[in-house]
């Protein structure tokens, strides 16, 4: 029983690499790829030399994010553990297929000194919901200001679809950190699984919320610095792009690339391979730009994250050598 449940699982990731493979040689079909390949090649190092430099500036941007959070809980770490932390979960995000490895190394490195893995991880996920607001948040203003976009460009992820998703979000967050315990009630069906269990968590959880109400500017700061780290990720791919001279904006990227992260969330491909290729192509036909460089501005900038990820990897090999070195504490 427990070999075939084992491999009913492998279906998931085998279908999501299907829809990824599938989705690549489709636009692959559809290019000149050694003139893709060329284009790549051919990228100017400083501006790729800046790309590096713009990832790493999104990161301490992340871990400070994280550190205003956790501050607000009275859990206290240095900001130089945070970034490793930070630089462990990209490399996991990057090269295991799903983002939630990254997560489960942030609450593991987090829980021991929070006291709890319940409180850890409520962290991680206002961190998450948060940073998700600020996303949503730049696809808005880039589909705004977006002058060389034209309305019928947009597809369904029109101004006034994504201004109502932005304040439909913000709507459906508030309640949660405004009454914690009418929230944390909402929850209270969950108790027929285990009840002293689930009593247990939702009484951590009611309290790590009342601590985020009492400290607003923790959350007013964990904002801005969102919307911060998505501006850097439009910076990173106007970087990339000027690179290899293609001859698209901030503003236009800034819708771009934000919606490609909310396609990415979708659990339908292997992360988010060939659905971003497929969205930067989408709209970057729609502003008169060939397919190729949709494609190789994805893959290089692709390319580049998993090259800067690396650093992450290297800081884990040392944590397994060091553990107490590497470890995050007070």
């Amino acid at each position: 029983m427990p070999v075939t449940e084992q491999k009913g699982g492998l279906w998931i990731p085998l279908a999501k690499a299907g829809v990824s493979i599938a989705l690549l040689l489709l636009l692959l079909s559809r290019v000149d790829v050694g003139r893709l390949w060329q284009v790549a090649r051919a990228a100017s190092l400083p501006w790729l030399t800046g790309a590096l430099a713009l990832y790493y500036l999104m990161i301490a941007v992340s871990a400070w994010r994280w550190g205003l959070l956790l501050d607000a809980q009275r859990v206290h770490f240095p900001f130089s553990r945070l970034s490793s932390s930070f630089l462990v979960a990209t490399f996991f995000n990057n090269f295991l297929p799903s983002n939630i490895g990254g997560d489960v190394i942030r609450i593991a490195d987090t829980a021991p000194a929070a006291g709890s893995r319940t409180l850890a991880t409520t962290v991680v996920l206002i961190d998450r919901g948060i940073g998700l607001l600020g996303l949503v948040l730049i696809a808005a203003l880039g589909a705004t200001l977006g002058a060389r976009f034209q309305p019928s460009d947009l597809g369904p992820l029109s101004p006034a679809v994504l201004w109502a998703g932005f304040g439909g979000a913000t709507l459906i967050a508030a309640p949660a950190l405004l009454k914690p315990e009418s929230f944390t009630r909402l929850l209270q069906p969950l108790r027929v699984l285990h009840a002293e269990w689930i009593d247990e968590r939702l009484a951590r959880l009611t309290s790590a919320l009342t601590r985020f109400r009492e400290t607003p500017t923790a959350l007013a700061g964990c904002f801005v610095g969102a919307v911060v780290v998505q501006a850097v990720l439009v910076l990173f791919y106007v970087a990339i792009a000027h690179s290899m001279r293609i001859p698209v904006g901030f503003t236009e990227l800034a819708l771009i690339v934000p919606v490609s992260f909310i396609v990415q969330m979708l659990p339908i491909s292997m992360n988010g391979f060939g659905v971003r290729e497929a969205t930067f192509g989408f709209y970057f036909t729609r502003l008169g730009l060939p397919l190729e460089s949709a494609l190789v501005v994805s893959f290089v900038g692709a390319a580049v994250i998993m090259v800067f990820s690396l650093s992450g990897g290297a800081v884990y090999l040392a944590r397994t050598r060091h553990p107490a070195a590497g470890s995050v504490g007070h």
